[in-house]
């Protein structure tokens, strides 16, 4: 199974980013679809913590007190009610006045390992040919999850880079993230930082709290770099974030983005009246150190590997 030419690969490494058209067939992508549909029609609410997911905090700030997010890893379905400062799913009493189906914002983090058909297309010979393009020598995959940017009132997710949620050391976080649906301008398509990835750092890491819940920790000097290591002499000197250096990549269903998790990356609010559904995972170098700080976990299996697909 090839994996990525050599002018893909130029252009992943120059950008940080990486749109294949059609990566899924039409056929798989109605099978996933039809699988999302059934997951978020199928769960009860009732003992449901009811997690309202906000995305107003840079990085996802505003998300750190949620202990339910700890026991979600890869032991079951995490089902995240989304709602916004502006335009909530809930009423001031806490009920919910949108249907289910309408309301969740993501199903996770461990959908390849809990749903066959993700778990056919997530440890495949093409996946696992990809990672092999991008330098994996161990690749591990791990986050997996529909997000659902719900009509209207699907949020605006800021400027933020993966690695900072899913820490080795050094960084080597890629995201595969896999358009269910098309992503446009009006419903809440990426838009990218070209090259960022070669000079901006991870500066902090998501981890468990001593005390409970979760929360940021700020890196040493040095830590979290790994571009020097990667990039060599093609490193960029350290730049300034600017609105106006951010590219929107619009793409169409069975549509993969390859997202360096150094990469500064964000989205925007859904405004309009179709919804925009996709499938992401992610893949760590399992050569790599990544520690019990991180606020996700593996069961006693550990994370999958493609190695073995």
């Amino acid at each position: 199974m090839a994996g990525l030419t050599s002018e893909e690969l130029a252009f992943f490494k120059d950008n940080g980013y990486l749109v294949i058209p059609g990566a899924l067939s039409p056929g798989v992508v109605d099978e996933l679809k039809k699988e999302t549909a059934s997951l978020l029609d199928g769960f009860s609410l009732e003992g449901h913590p009811m997690t309202r997911f906000t995305t107003a905090g840079e990085n996802g700030e505003d998300e750190k007190k949620h202990k339910e997010r700890l026991s979600s890893p890869s032991t079951s379905l995490h089902l995240s009610l989304l709602t916004q400062p502006f335009t909530d799913a809930f009423n001031s009493a806490g009920a919910l006045i949108r249907p289910k189906s309408l309301a969740i914002n993501k199903i996770g983090h461990a959908l390849h390992s809990l749903s066959a058909p993700f778990r056919s297309m997530t440890l495949s010979q093409r996946n696992k040919a990809v990672a092999a393009s991008l330098g994996f020598h161990d690749p591990r995959v791990l986050q997996s999850m529909i997000i659902c940017k719900q009509p209207e009132i699907g949020g605006a997710v800021h400027s933020h880079q993966d690695s900072t949620f899913l820490y080795t050391d050094p960084p080597s976080a890629v995201g595969f993230w896999y358009a269910l649906e098309d992503a446009n301008a009006e419903n809440g398509c990426l838009s990218f930082v070209p090259g960022s990835h070669k000079w901006a750092p991870i500066k902090r890491r998501f981890v468990r709290c001593d005390a409970g819940g979760t929360g940021f920790e700020e890196l040493g000097e040095g830590q979290g770099d790994g571009v020097k290591e990667r990039f060599g002499g093609e490193a960029a000197e350290v730049g300034e974030k600017r609105d106006k250096e951010f590219v929107m990549r619009e793409v169409k269903s069975g549509d993969l983005v390859l997202i360096d998790g150094n990469v500064l990356h964000k989205s925007e609010k859904n405004t309009s009246g179709v919804s925009r559904w996709i499938y992401t995972f992610h893949v760590i170098e399992g050569e790599r150190r990544y520690d019990e700080r991180n606020w996700l976990q593996p069961t006693e299996a550990g994370f999958s590997s493609l190695n073995e697909v």
